[in-house]
């Protein structure tokens, strides 16, 4: 199973620490049991204005991504079920232990914390895991398919009705978590299992990249084409653009490209970054080729040359 993956996380304009962390753990990690194709992928934003954010992400993603030692859920069972409460109790046991960290260093403080989206990609299928408002988006043929949904103060009023999905977009508590890692003792994780095939693509991002560049404007960079670094990098400058107001990571990977599209973008990947490089080496070769030509050809005939 081939998938393109790139990850790129950025500080932003505004910010002056990135409290965001990543992790991108793929089929050749050590000590590898839980799948034999596939990857699994991480995003935590730490909560910002809280003591230690950059420590929750951080704790949180490494705690996640010893997953990958567990066995593989027999395949004569329910797998995608024995999937999904795996990674929540990962996910349970990450919250734990932020949460442990609050009570013994900063017992009477604001309480650390972070977000979580975790995407566990397998043969067909990507089983996902959610705390918080990051998300991760399901996107087929230049358009969404599925994405999570955040537990944040505003998009719960827009499920009451209380709030629409406009007001909502530039309301001041748009930031406002209501769930997140390590800040309760206990914490409620969302589950989902999406049905991928080739071409598909998976991307998870904190909301420094959706709260500064909407959904039809995350399509259009995919619609553009590239390869997952190309695509990745397109979306945090444009985050940064608008105004990059929080920390920006993305994580995108595109399943099972052919190998021809993987060879044609890392090549134009290539030529971007070393341009004059690239030229100057094809320069130099057609003419150590033309050279060597003329060298033998230029030989040959002088054999045939009379002698007086």
């Amino acid at each position: 199973m081939r998938i393109d993956i790139a990850a790129q996380s950025d500080i932003g304009r505004r910010k002056k620490d990135n409290e965001d962390s990543f992790g991108v753990f793929r089929d050749d990690t050590p000590d590898l049991r839980l799948f034999r194709h596939g990857a699994l992928l991480l995003v935590a934003d730490g909560l910002g204005g809280h003591m230690g954010g950059e420590i929750a992400s951080k704790l949180a993603v490494s705690m996640m991504k010893d997953i990958v030692k567990e066995p593989a859920p027999l395949e004569d069972g329910d797998q995608d079920a024995a999937y999904l409460a795996l990674i929540t109790r990962y996910v349970e046991q990450a919250n734990s232990s932020v949460f442990q960290t609050n009570q013994d260093l900063n017992p009477n403080g604001k309480p650390m914390g972070t977000t979580l989206a975790t995407g566990l990609i397998t043969p067909k299928k990507v089983h996902i895991c959610n705390v918080g408002d990051s998300r991760v988006y399901h996107i087929r043929d230049g358009e969404i398919i599925s994405r999570t949904e955040d537990h944040s103060w505003v998009d719960e009023q827009v499920k009451l009705g209380l709030m629409s999905k406009a007001e909502a977009e530039v309301d001041y508590r748009k930031n406002v978590v209501t769930r997140s890692i390590g800040t309760r003792p206990e914490v409620t994780v969302d589950t989902y299992t999406w049905h991928i095939v080739p071409g598909d693509w998976v991307m998870l991002c904190s909301d420094g990249l959706v709260n500064m560049v909407k959904d039809p404007d995350i399509l259009k960079e995919f619609r553009k084409g590239g390869g997952a670094a190309e695509i990745a990098a397109r979306l945090v400058n444009q985050a940064n653009e608008n105004g990059g107001k929080d920390n920006i990571t993305v994580i995108a990977a595109n399943i099972s490209p052919s190998l021809l599209r993987l060879l044609f973008f890392a090549f134009r990947g290539f030529k971007r970054k070393h341009g004059f490089m690239l030229l100057w080496f094809v320069v130099s070769l057609i003419l150590g080729l033309a050279g060597f030509a003329f060298g033998y050809l230029y030989r040959d005939a002088g054999h045939l040359l009379p002698i007086f």
